[in-house]
């Protein structure tokens, strides 16, 4: 694994996760040119599953707010495709979040929870 520093620091969680949305496009599109290359038919548009519904009407609506100026014009890659129609963003709830088990601190039934959703089980020593 190679550590790398991050390209930008994030101010809030939405801001964080847009800024993560819009990294996830960009590989999204990337791997969209390769199937296309491969002749693989692609559905579009594109469903990107985001879980901060700040993050989500941002990348929906094209005003720019206030609290959102300070966002680099980079990362409005992914409102640019949403509004495109290459890219929807559908809202993941928090529970169905899997990623959480890697990423969180989690009481012991949502931990049991998520292990099993993702195909783990415990092993007994």
């Amino acid at each position: 694994m190679v550590c790398k520093k991050q390209p930008v620091v994030a101010l809030s969680t939405y801001e964080s996760e847009y800024i993560a949305g819009c990294m996830a496009t960009c590989q999204a599109i990337w791997l969209e040119n390769i199937l296309k290359e491969m002749e693989i038919d692609v559905r579009r548009p594109i469903a990107l599953f985001i879980d901060n519904k700040s993050a989500i009407s941002l990348a929906k609506n094209p005003v720019l707010h206030g609290r959102s100026k300070h966002v680099e014009a980079k990362f409005h890659f992914l409102r640019e495709q949403v509004n495109k129609g290459a890219l929807q963003i559908v809202h993941c709830f928090t529970e169905l979040q899997l990623a959480d088990i890697f990423t969180k601190a989690l009481k012991v039934d949502r931990f049991i929870k998520l292990r099993s959703l993702i195909g783990m089980k415990e092993v007994e020593t």
